[in-house]
């Protein structure tokens, strides 16, 4: 949609004063990571507007695949945030000041919204992270070491990796994480990488199978000297 029909007439198309901001999760050289868009001088999560004529679902879907290309993307629900302050109204006009774009008070972006936040749990070499209209870039940034991000996103992540701690205790949902074939002790530092803990390997292996949710491959024969773990993917 053109720049300025959004500003002026976005309520003709989304839903007033609801948003949905996503926590996209990957995992790469041992880190947790997630992925942020650049929004002024600011780091932002991926987000947006749900349509007139669609499900809160559905809106989900579309922004993850928006984002990250993915089709049938992973996601959770994670919370309702809608304290009664929630309006950015000095950030927006701050970014569209730099980007030199007029900027009107009375545009419907400017109202207290509130937000629904999931978490989507993605394999990173299956995404390809592209910024939306308003963005600059989008980069994968490790947890551990975030930059200045902008709004209220910090606490939503801080949320997410809390969630996702609980969640993986209970459920068995980290594969989405991996690629489609994997192998347990890539799964194992995926859990530590989490949990942020040692784990015994032999229980936690144990403990994964005996979900019958994983289905072990046949070994290839592998030419380099070395250990050759069995590759798992899910049934």
């Amino acid at each position: 949609m053109e720049l300025q029909k959004f500003l002026e007439h976005g309520e003709d198309y989304f839903l007033p004063n609801l948003s949905i901001d996503l926590v996209i999760i990957g995992y790469q050289d041992a880190k947790l990571k997630c992925l942020l868009l650049k929004l002024g001088n600011k780091w932002m999560l991926p987000g947006g507007y749900i349509k007139i004529d669609e499900s809160t679902g559905d809106a989900v879907t579309r922004i993850l695949e928006e984002r990250t290309s993915l089709k049938k993307p992973h996601f959770k629900f994670l919370d309702v945030i809608g304290h009664k302050d929630r309006k950015f109204t000095k950030e927006f006009k701050a970014f569209f000041d730099i980007k030199k774009i007029p900027w009107r008070a009375d545009y419907w972006i400017n109202n207290r919204f509130v937000t629904l936040a999931y978490y989507s749990l993605v394999a990173i070499d299956d995404t390809n992270p592209k910024p939306g209209d308003f963005d600059e870039a989008a980069q994968w940034f490790s947890f551990d070491d975030l930059p200045d991000v902008g709004l209220d996103h910090g606490a939503i992540l801080d949320t997410a990796r809390r969630r996702l701690k609980e969640d993986v205790q209970r459920e068995q949902l980290t594969y989405n994480l991996l690629p489609n074939e994997f192998t347990m002790p890539q799964l194992h530092n995926l859990h530590q990488t989490i949990l942020m803990k040692s784990l015994d390997r032999s229980r936690f292996q144990k403990k994964i199978l005996a979900s019958g949710m994983f289905e072990r491959l046949p070994k290839v024969k592998k030419e380099t000297p070395g250990s050759n773990p069995y590759q798992y993917s899910l049934k």
